[in-house]
């Protein structure tokens, strides 16, 4: 933000940042003009919106058509306990990455853009499923593609990214396209802990659920950290709560095996429990 634009530019970059359609990215643009400042020292901050409303416009005209023609969307539903994109420039990986994660059937070829349409697989990480998505690779202006509003608006919806790239060019590049879009990301280097990796970077706990004098049930159940024996008895049935008598929890989130808590108790990743409920 330019010095002394003002706290009304400001919040509509904020607005702009946070617009996950063209329309919304428009809607921002014009509003960032209206209270842009007008003095000379803004001539160039005024340019530069304009030039990117124009665009704006045009993408718009393109989507109409595209719409007319095909009928489809790019629109993904999200599936499994998170959503997590592939997001990297041309031939860094992304598809092999999305093949060794997922067993996807994907196209995979030495020359650019493979990738024509987002490309969806799922990851079994010990019993919990996740999405993954390969994105479109990323060039400069991104945004203004026939494919970028489509694609930054799935990447926005994800829970994380999973960045590809071969040299600090192309990291430049990624950030710059990606300014703004304030998600977890996991830069991949061929690690071949990357799906303990995903999973530690996503704000979730996988949790055991086990009957009376029976060994754990399978597969996992996945919450957001910090959930409690609450939100586990939600998640398994409505009438739980209602019927719930306690607790008992094995693993980290226990003082000692079998410990016997309310629905207030904290839950730790890998934790069994084992609920009660009353006659």
């Amino acid at each position: 933000m330019p010095i002394n634009a003002g706290h009304e530019y400001g919040k509509a970059e904020g607005e702009f940042n946070q617009a996950t359609t063209v329309q919304e990215k428009l809607n921002a643009l014009k509003k960032m003009y209206s209270v842009a400042p007008k003095h000379k020292g803004s001539e160039g901050l005024l340019k530069e919106i304009k030039t990117k409303i124009s665009k704006y416009k045009s993408l718009i005209e393109k989507e109409k058509k595209q719409k007319k023609g095909s009928g489809k969307s790019l629109s993904i539903k999200k599936d499994g306990a998170a959503t997590i994109c592939i997001v990297g420039t041309t031939n860094s990986g992304k598809s092999t990455l999305l093949k060794k994660l997922t067993n996807a059937n994907v196209e995979i070829a030495p020359y650019p853009f493979t990738t024509k349409k987002p490309e969806v697989g799922t990851l079994d990480y010990k019993g919990i499923k996740l999405q993954i998505i390969e994105i479109s690779a990323l060039i400069d202006d991104f945004e203004f593609s026939d494919l970028g509003p489509s694609m930054l608006a799935i990447i926005k919806q994800s829970d994380l990214l999973i960045i590809t790239f071969r040299d600090k060019e192309e990291l430049k590049l990624i950030d710059k396209e990606l300014y703004g879009i304030n998600i977890n990301r996991v830069y991949y280097y061929n690690q071949e802990d990357i799906k303990d990796l995903i999973w530690k970077n996503l704000n979730l706990i996988k949790v055991y659920t086990k009957q009376p004098g029976r060994e754990k049930d399978y597969p996992p159940v996945a919450l957001k950290k910090n959930s409690t024996v609450r939100d586990l008895a939600e998640h398994i049935h409505k009438d739980f709560l209602r019927k719930f008598d306690f607790a008992r929890v094995w693993g980290k989130g226990s003082k000692f095996n079998g410990q016997r808590v309310g629905l207030n108790h904290k839950l730790e990743d890998n934790d069994i429990v084992e609920v009660h409920l009353k006659d």
